[in-house]
């Protein structure tokens, strides 16, 4: 069965956006041929210029029915810009599911197609799009966030994970292993793995805990709490917590829980340990403690994920 995907841009839009899930299916059609047939469409057709001015053929929004329609995002301006004809072509609802990638979440918004549901976006867009559209349940902590059949990804390179969650749902996980392979990307960073792991890295926006962040991956198994980040950064625990969460957009709790769950699940995945000893070595204290956080983050145990990754 070939389901036709529609890849949506407009004048402006990001390529990753539109390329990285053209490559997907790309790649999945080699490994399952007739299974995806790829259509970029805009409103009126022709050649379209993204952000960076490398040019797509498109063709016009009205053509052809789809099984699958991606919405790409840019920068808000240009996407409000050309929200009128993108949203009422949306307003049809005559496909199978409907996807937006970073900021194109804010024309499936406009749509209506996400009030009352959950989804993401970019989190630079995240404040902007909670105003806006209150109906909708915005968790921008995730990088792809599917609510039955509609979906929505974070920032650009994660139209990539959802493009393969996609495959999965319809070729299963073998199939999207093998796509993922040929791309030399990683099969799913999992529903529950944060966006926020790049400001993370980078210590946030300005780079100002980009210290503090890599004394806390060195000393991973040790208690982390408020206070002691506080002093390790010179600062009052109050006023750390409050400027810690505008750097990078999430609490020091929840970044401390994030590069244990990065320690575990590379240690998990790469070694054959006990989970006990990683458990203890990442900071979590047990293997059930370090399971239930598993769970939570990635929809799936230590032991399923070590099963995957044949270690």
């Amino acid at each position: 069965m070939r389901r036709e995907i529609a890849i949506v841009v407009f004048p402006g839009f990001q390529l990753l956006d539109a390329a990285g899930p053209v490559a997907v299916f790309e790649m999945a059609e080699r490994f399952r041929p007739d299974s995806y047939a790829i259509n970029v469409l805009a409103p009126g057709g022709g050649i379209v210029r993204s952000s960076s001015g490398v040019c797509l053929a498109a063709a016009p929004m009205e053509s052809g029915r789809f099984d699958t329609v991606i919405v790409s995002g840019g920068n808000l301006a240009q996407v409000e810009e050309n929200q009128a004809g993108i949203v009422a072509w949306l307003g049809d609802d005559a496909w199978r599911r409907v996807a937006g990638v970073c900021s194109g979440a804010f024309f499936l918004a406009e749509a209506g197609l996400l009030d009352e549901r959950r989804a993401t976006t970019h989190w630079a867009a995240a404040e902007r799009f909670r105003l806006r559209y209150p109906k909708v349940q915005l968790d921008a902590d995730r990088m792809f966030v599917r609510d039955g059949d509609v979906w929505t990804s974070a920032g650009i390179s994660a139209g990539i994970d959802l493009a393969l969650a996609l495959v999965e749902d319809d070729l299963g996980p073998g199939i999207a292993r093998s796509a993922a392979q040929q791309l030399v990307v990683h099969q799913r960073r999992h529903v529950g793995q944060s966006q926020y792991s790049v400001l993370v890295e980078q210590g946030g926006k300005t780079g100002r805990f980009g210290e503090l962040v890599r004394w806390m991956r060195a000393r991973i198994a040790e208690p982390m709490p408020v206070d002691r980040l506080a002093e390790r950064a010179a600062m009052s625990p109050r006023h750390f917590a409050r400027a810690f969460a505008a750097e990078i957009g999430a609490t020091p709790a929840k970044v401390v829980e994030g590069l244990r769950l990065e320690a575990a699940r590379v240690a998990v995945e790469t070694s054959h340990l006990h989970m006990d000893h990683i458990a203890a070595s990442t900071g979590f204290g047990d293997a059930s403690r370090m399971r239930r956080a598993f769970v939570r983050a990635f929809g799936a145990s230590p032991q399923s994920l070590r099963r995957g990754a044949g270690a």
